[in-house]
């Protein structure tokens, strides 16, 4: 695979980002214009894509049920469509990790989420070794934000300091494979995140924004985390919007009168 030197430029910016001393922060994208929509606001240096998101525009739920060739081809139309680095959510690496990436990569992608979806540490530490080759051989550092949902999936019985324990732990084992930053979603109270950016390191850690729960970009900032996204909820803001504007619209009023063309 040859890689072009905008590439290899745009994969050593993303990664630039995640090591400044500002908080990089991403508003999740799923399609060419919400893409562009977003890219036009100051201050946006790089995007991410929410695989829920482009999912559920075709009509799929979560979870790679979206086959990938079409996942793809929405996230190339997004590469092609913005002059930012792009960060492509993979998922769990529809089953071969190394070679997902790699497809990734060629449609033009620099960085990527990878969900360990707690499989056995050593297969997702594999699944990590994978993804980093892949971008060595195509000449780029690809900004592998190494997912764990030790977080997000533990039982309610377990006690927290033990899910803890086990993010921090899968979370490292990720930091040695070579992944430069670690996601750890379900990540809401101070005093957690505060833990785990400690143990892995400052700007090693990325959380997730959910709408109502999670503190500000300039709070995560000062707590060491490198990265703050949004998920599905960016899609959500704007379903919502939209929701709401028809409920108004057919209840015999009008549209928004701060309704601006965007596209």
């Amino acid at each position: 695979m040859t890689t072009t030197p905008d590439l290899a430029t745009k994969a050593r910016r993303l990664l630039d980002l995640h090591t400044a001393p500002e908080i990089l922060t991403l508003a999740n994208v799923w399609d060419v214009v919400s893409a562009q929509v977003v890219a036009d606001v100051p201050g946006v240096q790089a995007l991410a894509t929410a695989s829920h998101s482009i999912a559920s525009t075709f009509g799929y739920p979560d979870g790679e049920h979206i086959p990938l060739d079409l996942h793809l081809d929405m996230v190339r139309r997004i590469v092609a469509a913005v002059d930012l680095p792009v960060s492509m959510d993979l998922e769990a690496g529809y089953g071969n990790a190394g070679e997902t990436a790699r497809r990734a990569i060629e449609a033009g992608v620099v960085g990527g989420n990878l969900e360990d979806q707690m499989r056995p540490l050593d297969e997702a530490v594999d699944a990590v070794r994978a993804v980093m080759a892949a971008g060595r051989a195509a000449g780029i550092e690809f900004v592998l934000n190494a997912r764990t949902d030790a977080v997000a999936r533990a039982d309610a019985s377990t006690p927290r300091a033990d899910v803890l324990a086990e993010a921090i732990r899968r979370g490292q084992a990720f930091l040695e494979a070579g992944a430069p930053v670690v996601f750890v979603p379900g990540l809401i109270a101070r005093d957690e995140i505060a833990q785990v950016a400690r143990a892995l390191g400052h700007n090693r850690l990325t959380v997730i924004s959910v709408p109502g729960k999670s503190l500000s970009a300039s709070e995560l900032q000062a707590l060491g985390v490198a990265r703050v996204s949004t998920g599905p909820f960016t899609q959500r803001v704007a379903l919502t919007a939209l929701q709401d504007a028809a409920k108004a619209l057919v209840g015999g009023g009008a549209l928004p009168a701060g309704t601006r063309a965007l596209n």
